[in-house]
């Protein structure tokens, strides 16, 4: 509940409307995931949840390329650490929620 309500009031003080984009119930493409990795600036495998089973038991041993993480990603969206914020052409992983700031 304290990152929810920590995030909202950052984009509260900041007059951005966020828009909630549920990628679990309407998963992201591969090409998506590529955009949004050009707009975080960081290696696929920065952006992955690495507690989920799905890593645990498929590919914490595999070491995969960019490419290959984002089609993973596509196929499992559970891999993917959210939330995910974006501003323009510049985006976080809003965990911690300090993160969020440094785009705003």
């Amino acid at each position: 509940m304290y990152q929810k309500s920590g995030r909202l009031k950052i984009y509260t003080g900041s007059g951005i409307q966020p828009e909630e984009i549920r990628y679990l119930d309407h998963p992201l493409t591969a090409e998506e995931i590529k955009s949004m990795l050009k707009k975080l600036g960081i290696p696929a495998i920065d952006w992955i949840r690495k507690n989920e089973a799905i890593y645990k038991e498929v590919y914490k041993h595999k070491e995969l390329n960019d490419d290959q993480w984002a089609e993973a990603m596509a196929q499992h969206p559970k891999l993917i650490e959210r939330p995910v914020v974006i501003n323009g052409d510049k985006a976080v992983i809003g965990r911690p929620v300090e993160n969020i700031k440094s785009i705003l």
